[in-house]
């Protein structure tokens, strides 16, 4: 399985007797949230080794950046770079039960009404199985077909625009026109509009529209030429079409202990109430292929620096429409997170084809 995201340069070649160390401390560190001390490791690692040569490679490790010791502690935790090397070398990852898989399925096909609903239904989902927070993008609706585009003439020139996708997905936009188009002028827009762009995706209605635009004017009449504006008006601000995300389980996050202080969940939660930063994070793992890992400071943003984001893409091989993912502590348990996030975006764009 692809992990995506490397950000460290890594020249330093670890022993496996260090590898095999550092894979140890951290499956604790993991599992009990407690700095880890030699005499834990020399208990768990299975090798006989001294106190004195266990502090040794503990020294090595940290002065390489993989561990640290937090205050008054003699044991020690991962670093973001501890955490890399692992998930990128040193982790197993543990397939899910086909139970598990079968689940997943069952309640991403119980709630196919809608991108909203099926949204929500896997970020919930997400938020369930994990504990953590379940994040997704809802699915881009460039491969949607247009099914009817309706106008509502609202005060100040401004046009509330109905377009109906694939006979069920239904969006708003408020467009503003540079003149008072009456209501019998926009129902003749409409019906022009209906009758050249039903069926047709986005990109192609685009095109229609660019095509229509370069041709001369005197083979258009008014009715043609008012429609071609107010549709240029309307798709156009489609094309530059925000991710939008459904987020679930943000209170999973308070009992964390690295998130725990008030101000930084305060900070966090505006983080994905904004949505901005995020966005562009998502955006990131949208253009890549496969499973993405972003541990601590590699999502570039500081209020993400005690987290991890585990994503991946989800849509057709072809036409990938949005993005899933996790948000949980940068402890926290990958090999199972991993493969969750990983299926769970194989079976949403499986049910989503299955819609078309």
């Amino acid at each position: 399985m692809p992990h995506e995201g490397r950000h460290e340069a890594r020249e330093e070649v670890l022993s496996e007797r260090a590898q095999h160390l550092l894979r140890v401390l951290i499956e604790s560190y993991i599992r009990d949230g407690q700095p880890v001390g030699s005499r834990t490791l020399s208990r768990e690692s299975g090798l006989n080794l001294s106190s004195a040569t266990i502090r040794n490679v503990m020294a090595d490790l940290e002065e390489l950046g993989f561990v640290t010791s937090p205050h008054a502690s003699a044991g020690r935790i991962p670093t973001d770079k501890g955490y890399r090397f692992f998930v990128d070398t040193l982790l197993k990852v543990q397939p899910l039960d086909s139970a598990a898989v079968i689940e997943i399925q069952r309640q991403l096909d119980s709630n196919l009404d809608s991108s909203k609903s099926v949204a929500a239904a896997a970020s919930q989902l997400l938020s369930t199985v994990t504990h953590l927070a379940g994040v997704v993008t809802l699915p881009r609706s460039e491969q949607a077909s247009l099914t009817q585009i309706e106008f509502l003439g609202l005060s100040d020139n401004r046009v509330l625009a109905v377009l109906v996708f694939n006979d069920r997905e239904v969006q708003n936009r408020i467009i503003h026109l540079d003149r008072y188009f009456s209501p019998d002028q926009l129902k003749r827009a409409s019906n022009y509009l209906n009758e050249q762009f039903r069926g047709r995706t986005l990109q192609q209605v685009r095109q229609e529209i660019v095509r229509q635009l370069n041709e001369t004017r005197e083979h258009m009449n008014q009715i043609m030429l008012d429609a071609i504006s107010v549709a240029q008006q309307v798709f156009e601000k489609q094309e530059e079409e925000q991710l939008e995300y459904v987020i679930a389980g943000e209170t999973n996050l308070m009992g964390v202990a690295e998130l725990s202080s008030v101000e930084k969940l305060r900070r966090l939660f505006e983080a994905f109430n904004e949505k901005r930063d995020f966005l562009h994070l998502l955006d990131q793992s949208l253009k890549a292929q496969g499973v993405q890992i972003f541990i601590g400071h590699e999502s570039g943003y500081q209020i993400l620096d005690d987290c991890s984001v585990v994503t991946a893409p989800y849509g057709s091989e072809d036409n990938i429409v949005g993005v899933l993912g996790v948000i949980g502590p940068t402890r926290m348990a990958y090999e199972r997170i991993i493969p969750i996030v990983d299926v769970t975006a194989k079976l949403l764009g499986a049910a989503l084809n299955s819609r078309r």
